[in-house]
C-alpha cells in the first residue's frame, strides 16, 4: 500500500482543473479547486480497494505561462 499519492494538476484549456497520479492510472477534473479535490478523493477511493488507499494525496500544481522576449 503507497503511503503517498501524488497528482499533477495543470488548468485546463477549457476551463477548470484537470488531474493526473503520476504512479497510478488515475485522471480526473473539476471546474473549481474545491471540486477538483473532492472529485481526487472520489478517484482515489473508487481506484484502491477499501483499506488500501494512500495516506496522504498530494496534489502539484503546474502552471505552465509562455512570455514574450
Amino acid at each position: 500500500m503507497p503511503k503517498e499519492l501524488i497528482f499533477l494538476v495543470e488548468e485546463a484549456e477549457e476551463g477548470g482543473y484537470v488531474a493526473r497520479a503520476l504512479e497510478e492510472l488515475i485522471f480526473t477534473q473539476g471546474e473549481t479547486w474545491e471540486e477538483l479535490k473532492e472529485m481526487v478523493r472520489d478517484a482515489v477511493r473508487c481506484h484502491f480497494p477499501e483499506g488500501e488507499a494512500p495516506r496522504v494525496i498530494r496534489l502539484h500544481f503546474v502552471r505552465e505561462e509562455v512570455l514574450a522576449p
